[in-house]
């Protein structure tokens, strides 16, 4: 499964990756906006949107391509390593196709 993280900390990437291949993810990580995330984010199984990192306009042009593309959103309010275990935990358990599902 692959997973594109929007916001967080940049200190913490590292540890974002980390957790993903936890659970059996490949994630890309985009702590800051670097140009157009539009090109960037591909289509991946589930967007992860940290809403107090990144500006509004961000969170709204990266809404509206997932719409487009129908890719999964999950809003977190808070950039910790526990809220992102805790939605890859809760996706699994839906989808199926993770490592930590099985």
């Amino acid at each position: 499964m692959s997973v594109v993280i929007i916001g967080g900390n940049e200190r913490m990437v590292a540890q974002y990756e980390t957790i993903c291949r936890a659970h059996g993810c490949k994630a890309k990580v985009f702590a800051k906006e670097n140009g157009s995330l539009k090109k960037k984010i591909g289509c991946p199984d589930l967007l992860i949107l940290f809403i107090s990192t990144v500006s509004h306009k961000m969170v709204i042009s990266v809404t509206q391509e997932a719409k487009k593309n129908r890719i999964p959103i999950a809003h977190v309010h808070t950039s910790s390593a526990t809220a992102l275990k805790t939605v890859l935990s809760e996706h699994c358990a839906r989808c199926g196709k993770c490592a930590m599902a099985q």
